[in-house]
């Protein structure tokens, strides 16, 4: 009996050898899925973008759903080194994966990204293309779409003229008009600024020429949907010590600073910027910042949810706005519609102090969240210093109302202007609303932001006239 058991022994380990060297061709079929893959979505589509800048990183998922791992066999951008697409799984860049395994119930990353090149076409343009993946002899497919628009491009450049309105203008650093020098934006320009860029005039002229069913459009050059009230995009049309210059019919939306104005050329007899019928909004910091000297005029504007002040005038300078809404419905909503300061301490340590030789503000609307719309905040250094201001027939929102002062007159304090829709921007206002017929005829316009015909002898506050 004992002789037996070493027999035994070998028997028993040649059958498992046997066991194992069988059952190897099929342990593939064992321990993985051979099932397809699923993903979070079939298709990525970019929104339009200018041609040779990048896209936003859009990404999807894929799954392996099943019990047990999978091992992808190839995973590869369709159109390789020639694709205007940029591919990374999980971290890492290239345009063919082989053998990827997923684990079960598990799933990894894909991102994507575009780049589209020139074509010197006018219209807007589609480029696809793909991402292929093979899994047991199966096929599939995540499409790539992205819509493309050639533009004009500046970067650091010097301006004269009039641009064409053919196609966009993206700006990289700053579009200038120097000294000297006028440029003419024609109506239905669109402009798009990259990161911190601005369209810069130095002691030139800047005319936008907009018209009423034909804006130009001043924004950031993401167009993704995503950033459609993303604010601080870009930092605005900043003027200095600039020749007189006209904004009319225009939307500047998204930036920094909308109308950033600095100081004004000193041969100027008149204003330095004069603005109409436009809106300007959605800015990280203020929608018209008028700084050290320079002199705007205003008539049917739409000033609101930026960030700290609809209007801030800082180290003196002159104003004159008339139908005007000034709202304050920014991201912090106590913040004032209108912050009037005439002194500032520089970086050298001393405090600037300028006059304010016009201070006017008409027929308009200062309102929004916070109690005080308006702040106002002045030195005059024992009357060395003049301060002016005139505020008509306004309704204003103070949470310790002016009587008595003739600087303010006719002024309605606190009532709800009853705008239609806050949250959707709607601010236009029924009937009913104190703003409705309660403007001064003497300082009307005889047309409101959209052109609609005023009453001549009970106008409306602020910029529209809904009667």
């Amino acid at each position: 009996m004992n002789r037996l058991k070493p027999y035994l022994f070998i028997g028993t380990f040649f059958g498992i050898v046997l066991l194992l060297i069988t059952s190897s061709g099929c342990k593939k079929d064992l321990l993985l899925s051979n099932e397809s893959l699923h993903f979070s979505t079939d298709t990525l589509l970019f929104d339009t973008l200018f041609t040779t800048v990048g896209s936003t990183t859009k990404n999807f998922k894929i799954y392996n759903r099943s019990n047990r791992p999978v091992i992808v066999d190839k995973i590869q951008l369709a159109g390789a080194n020639a694709s205007a697409y940029r591919f990374n799984l999980d971290g890492e860049s290239g345009i063919l994966f082989e053998d990827v395994r997923i684990p079960a119930n598990d799933s990894i990353y894909g991102f994507v990204e575009v780049t589209l090149g020139e074509n010197n076409l006018n219209d807007p343009f589609v480029i696809e293309d793909s991402i292929i993946f093979t899994t047991n002899g199966v096929e599939q497919r995540v499409l790539l779409a992205a819509w493309g628009q050639d533009a004009y491009f500046h970067f650091n450049d010097v301006n004269d003229g009039v641009w064409p309105n053919d196609k966009p203008h993206v700006i990289y650093g700053f579009a200038g008009i120097d000294s000297a020098q006028s440029l003419t934006i024609p109506a239905g320009t669109n402009i798009y600024l990259h990161k911190n860029s601005l369209l810069y005039v130095y002691k030139g002229s800047l005319h936008i020429a907009g018209e009423l069913n034909n804006k130009v459009t001043i924004q950031g050059d993401r167009l993704e949907s995503f950033y459609d009230d993303v604010k601080g995009q870009y930092y605005g049309v900043y003027f200095q010590e600039a020749r007189p210059s006209l904004i009319e019919h225009a939307i500047i939306k998204n930036g920094t600073a909308g109308i950033h104005v600095f100081s004004e050329d000193p041969s100027n007899t008149g204003y330095t910027v004069e603005i109409r019928n436009s809106e300007i909004y959605n800015h990280s910091s203020y929608g018209i910042f008028n700084y050290s000297g320079g002199k705007i005029k205003g008539d049917n504007l739409l000033v609101h949810n930026n960030n700290f002040y609809g209007l801030f005038l800082l180290e003196g300078g002159d104003y004159n706005f008339n139908h005007c809404h000034f709202l304050g419905y920014g991201t912090d909503g106590n913040q004032p519609a209108v912050a009037i300061k005439n002194y500032f301490t520089r970086n050298d340590g001393i405090t600037y102090i300028g006059g304010i030789n016009e201070g006017t503000i008409t027929n308009s609307v200062v309102f929004g969240n916070g109690e005080n719309q308006l702040a106002y905040d002045t030195i005059t250094q024992g009357g060395a210093v003049t301060i002016n201001y005139d505020y008509q027939y306004n309704l204003i929102r103070l949470e310790t109302p002016i009587i008595g002062n003739p600087g303010f007159s006719n002024t309605i304090w606190n009532l709800n202007p009853l705008f239609n829709n806050v949250e959707e921007l709607d601010f236009k206002f029924p009937v009913n609303s104190p703003l409705n017929n309660n403007g001064g005829a003497l300082f009307s316009n005889f047309f409101d932001i959209e052109e609609t015909p005023r009453n001549a002898t009970s106008p409306d506050i602020g910029a529209y006239e809904v009667d």
